[in-house]
């Protein structure tokens, strides 16, 4: 009964997630016992646009999870998921990213540079922040004014209860999507990792014939470190891709690469790496200026390295609890 369970798989895209699971297996089993009283009166199995009929009497997929949520007074329960949908995605897609391009362009401004005060750090994230809250109320009252009219016409006009059940999306294979994602991500790190071994185990870069790069000689450790974490990702990638049920070994190998590729970004930023460059028609003092800039630029976002270091080691460990959580959950 693939229609069924496509009809399913919409239902519980609008399900309060505390209940999911269990108002899921309440309304399929409920719609399978349905079909099979509907089958025994007619003693053959049903054709699919009787099928459908039976799942066009259920209602519309999120008007039928509606159903299962509290009653919201401005925003009705149908429209309710999708209007917090759309509130995430403008909190994620607009201002997470707004709020990191302008600290970094705060951290590399000259004029805040490492000796920045304590005093000044506060009050320019003060002026920061002012701006944050401001863009997050217009945003989420224009979200939620389009809702509340939404609202209001859904309710006079019905428009949501003329839908077909043959529209529905098909049932995804969350494995083959996954394996999909894990040989694309290990194609990329093998050739990533050999670039990366044939390159860079050297102290002195070439670009062309004409550009010379020197880096401090500390920069092999980094080196291998490095080769290390990209062999580790390929492997994570490997087991993916071999053992697609297995979830929470893969997140544990990807926290420990973050918290090795963390430990030594963070590193990097801080210890002056590049130690020297020559480009044809700069003179010496100007190469000095570049380099001592460029280790100085470094050492300022080292701020902004921990903090997305911090983030990135906080979602792995989150992956590694919800895999856990869905293993020990029972079938």
């Amino acid at each position: 009964m693939e229609l069924v369970d496509r009809y399913l798989q919409a239902v519980k895209f609008w399900l309060p997630k505390q209940q999911k699971d269990d108002i899921l297996a309440e309304l399929s089993a409920d719609i399978r016992a349905q079909i099979e009283d509907r089958e025994s009166v007619l003693g053959r199995a049903l054709t699919q646009p009787e099928i459908e009929d039976i799942l066009k009497q259920r209602g519309r997929p999120c008007l039928v999870a509606s159903r299962f949520r509290p009653q919201e007074s401005l925003i009705g329960p149908v429209l309710y998921p999708i209007y917090l949908f759309c509130l995430k995605c403008a909190l994620l897609g607009y201002l997470v990213p707004w709020l990191v391009v302008t600290l970094i362009i705060l951290i590399v401004r000259p004029s805040f540079s490492a000796t920045q005060s304590i005093p000044a750090w506060f009050m320019t994230m003060a002026q920061v922040s002012g701006h944050l809250w401001t863009m997050a109320f217009v945003a989420a009252g224009t979200i939620t004014l389009v809702f509340a009219i939404l609202e209001r016409v859904q309710a006079k006009s019905h428009w949501l209860e003329n839908w077909d059940p043959r529209k529905l999306p098909p049932v995804r294979n969350a494995n083959l999507h996954t394996r999909t994602n894990a040989a694309v991500e290990l194609t990329i790190m093998l050739l990533a990792t050999a670039w990366w071994a044939a390159y860079m185990d050297r102290t002195v870069i070439y670009i062309g014939e004409s550009v010379r790069i020197a880096l401090n000689p500390v920069w092999l450790w980094f080196f291998w470190g490095y080769l290390l974490v990209l062999i580790l990702t390929a492997a994570t990638a490997a087991l993916i891709l071999a053992r697609p049920h297995i979830a929470w070994l893969p997140a544990a190998l990807r926290l420990f690469n973050s918290l090795v590729g963390s430990i030594l970004f963070c590193s990097l930023l801080r210890v002056g790496m590049l130690a020297g460059i020559k480009v044809p028609n700069v003179t010496a003092q100007q190469a000095i200026d570049f380099t001592l800039a460029a280790n100085h630029w470094m050492l300022t976002v080292f701020p902004l390295g921990v903090i997305l270091s911090v983030i990135l080691i906080a979602v792995d460990i989150y992956r590694i609890v919800r895999a856990v959580s869905r293993s020990s959950t029972p079938a």
